[in-house]
């Protein structure tokens, strides 16, 4: 349990960073930055407490998950002037938000005992729904939903890497780790190398 709840610490306060440089590219103010952070940082997280029906919400039985986002928020309040390119900061944060938060969900549902279509599904909910929250409140097209880029591949990708190490008796934190490694190995060469999906190109639509 001390790795699930140092997991989802380091995800609340990675993915509180990009909400924050989301929320200063939409230049708003220091409550609007604390928002937009803690959305983020607990969106995926809440949605998998829920879905698995833990005795209380992760941020609700120790608020100071909620501390942490706002800490991280205030941070970039006053510091993302200074990177040359925040959007960069955005994409690159947010791929190492994922490749944490993906082990994160996929060790919760694992220690809750759940089968292996459950701890997938948890990893990508953990891992992409926070940035897709904070994306359409601040008005952004969602990363999640770029066309043809890796991003739910990645969670799904890392996911099933857990699931086949513990299949192999790989048991503690190794299948956690290989999960990180493979979620961010995927969306870094999605960033670096353009690595694609096929997209759909249909017909055009009938008049």
């Amino acid at each position: 349990m001390p790795m699930l709840v140092a997991l989802d610490y380091a995800s609340v306060f990675i993915f509180a960073i990009t909400g924050a440089l989301v929320a200063s590219r939409a230049q708003l103010d220091v409550v609007g930055f604390v928002f937009v952070a803690a959305l983020t940082a607990t969106g995926g997280g809440t949605l998998r407490d829920v879905l698995l029906n833990r005795d209380m919400v992760f941020w609700i039985a120790d608020p100071t998950y909620i501390a942490v986002a706002g800490i991280a928020a205030i941070i970039v309040f006053f510091t993302a002037h200074r990177l040359e390119s925040r959007y960069a900061g955005i994409v690159w944060f947010d791929a190492l938000a994922l490749a944490v938060a993906v082990p994160a969900g996929v060790g919760v549902a694992r220690a809750m005992g759940m089968d292996w279509p459950i701890v997938l599904i948890m990893g990508i909910a953990t891992g992409c729904f926070g940035g897709l929250m904070r994306d359409v409140v601040c008005n952004e097209v969602p990363l999640v939903l770029k066309q043809g880029e890796l991003y739910v591949t990645c969670a799904l990708a890392g996911a099933v890497a857990a699931v086949t190490c513990q299949a192999f008796g790989l048991n503690g934190a190794a299948p956690l780790l290989v999960c990180a490694l493979t979620t961010f190995a995927l969306r870094a060469g999605s960033i670096t190398l353009g690595w694609r999906l096929p997209v759909y190109k249909g017909f055009p639509p009938r008049q």
